[in-house]
C-alpha cells in the first residue's frame, strides 16, 4: 500500500541515511531552481546586535566614567523588542517606527541602570547604536557571493533609515532595502513576508526568507516563501539559547553565510 509522505518528512528521513553532499543536492533540486531573491532578517542573522552594543557601551562608559554591566544592558534592551512590537501589532499602539520603540525602551533602561545627566542629543546618539551594529565575520563575504546569483535584500522590522545606515556602516551589499515600515506591519504578520514578493515582482515561492530564528522562517513558510536557516550560536552570548535547526526543518540549513552560499552553488 502506498503512503504519501510530506516533503519535510522526506528530507528529515533522508538526512539520517544520506551523506551531506546528497542532502545539499536534494535541497538544490527542491529549492534553487525557483528562487530568484533572498531576503534577510538582520538583527542577529546578519549583524551582531549584542556584541556591538557591549563594545560601544563599554567604550562610551569608560570615556564618561559610567560603569554598568553592558551585557545585561544589551540583553534588557533586546528583551523589550518583542513586547514593543506586539503592542503595535495588536493595536495597543499606533504604527510606530522601531527607532521610536527603541528610544522608549532606552529611556526606561537609563533610569534602571542609574545613567543620568545625558542631553537629548546624547540619548539620540546612543539610541542610534542600532544603526551602527557590526556584521558577523562571514556576513559581508557571504552576501557578496550570494549577490552574484540572486537579488539580496533585507526583510527586517527595522525602519528604512536604520537599515540604510546599518548597510553603510557595516558595508552590507544589499540590492535594496525592504522593511516592515513599508507596509506598517511587523513580522510575523503575513503582510511583511508577502510584501517582499510583491515589491520584487516575484511569486512567494521565488523568494527565500533567510534568518537565524525559526519563528521568522516558519511564518515566512506559511506565506509560501522558501526558507534558509543560518545558525548564529553566539547571538545571545555565552550560554545563550540560539535557535538550532536540523536538515529538513527548512529548505536550507547552514552553519553561516558562507556555508549557505556554498550550498546554493555560488
Amino acid at each position: 500500500m502506498y503512503y504519501p509522505i510530506g516533503r519535510r518528512d522526506f528530507l528529515r528521513a533522508a538526512a539520517a541515511v544520506l551523506p551531506a553532499w546528497s542532502m545539499k543536492t536534494l535541497a538544490a533540486e527542491n529549492t534553487d531552481m525557483h528562487v530568484k531573491a533572498l531576503v534577510f532578517d538582520t538583527f542577529g542573522t546578519v549583524v551582531d546586535w549584542r556584541g556591538s552594543i557591549i563594545e560601544e557601551g563599554t567604550a562610551w562608559g569608560n570615556a564618561r566614567g559610567i560603569n554598568v554591566d553592558w551585557a545585561k544592558f544589551a540583553d534588557r534592551w533586546r528583551n523589550g523588542y518583542g513586547p514593543s512590537l506586539n503592542k503595535v501589532r495588536t493595536g495597543e499602539l499606533p504604527w510606530t517606527k522601531l527607532d521610536a520603540l527603541h528610544r522608549a525602551l532606552l529611556d526606561d533602561l537609563l533610569k534602571e541602570f542609574g545613567i543620568t545627566g545625558l542631553t537629548e542629543d546624547e540619548k539620540d546618539h546612543w539610541n542610534r547604536v542600532w544603526h551602527r551594529l557590526k556584521p558577523w565575520p562571514d556576513s559581508v563575504a557571504g552576501l557578496t557571493r550570494l549577490k552574484r546569483k540572486y537579488t539580496i535584500a533585507t526583510l527586517s522590522n527595522g525602519n528604512v533609515s536604520l537599515l540604510v545606515d546599518m548597510a553603510k556602516n557595516a558595508g552590507l551589499p544589499w540590492d535594496t532595502v525592504l522593511s516592515a515600515e513599508l507596509v506598517k506591519h511587523y513580522k510575523p504578520d503575513r503582510e511583511v513576508y508577502l510584501s517582499a514578493a510583491e515589491l520584487l515582482s516575484l511569486k512567494p515561492e521565488e523568494v527565500m526568507m533567510t534568518a537565524a530564528h525559526s519563528g521568522d522562517l516558519k511564518a515566512a513558510r506559511d506565506c509560501g516563501l522558501r526558507t534558509g536557516f543560518i545558525y548564529r550560536p553566539n547571538e545571545y552570548g555565552p550560554g545563550g539559547k540560539a535557535d538550532k535547526a536540523s536538515p529538513g526543518d527548512f529548505d536550507y540549513v547552514s552553519k553561516d553565510m558562507l556555508d549557505l552560499a556554498t550550498q546554493l552553488g555560488v
